[in-house]
């Protein structure tokens, strides 16, 4: 996850060791790739070789691994680090290179540096303020002519939102294009698994 206020982002570290310990469920976590993250790439037969893709607030890495099957010399980080230790114990052969990295603070070797941005979930879990602050860092990482694709629980902006995580409204969706990125196309898709039933895929270019 992404850091930048103790008291939106602490949680994150004791949520990921709770559940080592067996005490807690991380509620993002599924044991595998986001399927609409991997409907994504199959049907646009998403190619990652000689490019570069970052996997933001990548959790226990599953999404991960499914970018660096594409291909891509993929960087993943969160902000906790029992995650990023149980990324790289869940996956030991892996060619991911998995960090420990803030959001609000990246190294400026990233900016604009990847040929696909993968957003997951992470920044629904912060509250605004500093939501606003974390789209636009996540699009300051997309390369000229590069892709990035956002994925979220979805709901009307009226509506209320239990979190966190808190559903995205469209507006928020829409504000990651921003700095030069572009949207091409916002699914609002619906019947989708629990915890959030509609949800938003959408693809951005800068």
């Amino acid at each position: 996850m992404a850091a930048g206020d103790d008291d939106a982002t602490g949680w994150f570290e004791p949520l990921y060791a709770a559940a080592e310990a067996g005490e807690a469920v991380v509620p993002w976590h599924s044991g595998g790739p986001t399927p609409l993250l991997v409907e994504w790439t199959s049907v646009r037969a998403i190619e990652g070789w000689g490019r570069r893709a970052v996997v933001v607030g990548c959790g226990l890495g599953d999404d991960a691994e499914h970018v660096a099957s594409l291909g891509f010399e993929t960087i993943a980080f969160d902000i906790a680090p029992t995650a990023i230790r149980g990324a790289r114990r869940r996956f030991p052969e892996s060619a991911v290179e998995y960090v420990v990295a803030d959001l609000f603070d990246m190294p400026s070797a990233w900016l604009s540096a990847f040929d696909l941005v993968v957003e997951v979930i992470t920044v629904q879990a912060l509250p605004d303020p500093p939501r606003a602050a974390a789209i636009a860092a996540v699009s300051s990482l997309v390369a000229a002519g590069g892709t990035l694709v956002v994925i979220s629980g979805a709901r009307e902006a009226g509506d209320a939102a239990d979190g966190p995580p808190w559903p995205l409204t469209r507006a928020e969706v829409e504000a990651f294009a921003t700095g030069g990125v572009e949207a091409v196309r916002i699914e609002d898709l619906r019947a989708q698994p629990e915890p959030w039933s509609r949800r938003w895929r959408a693809e951005f270019h800068r």
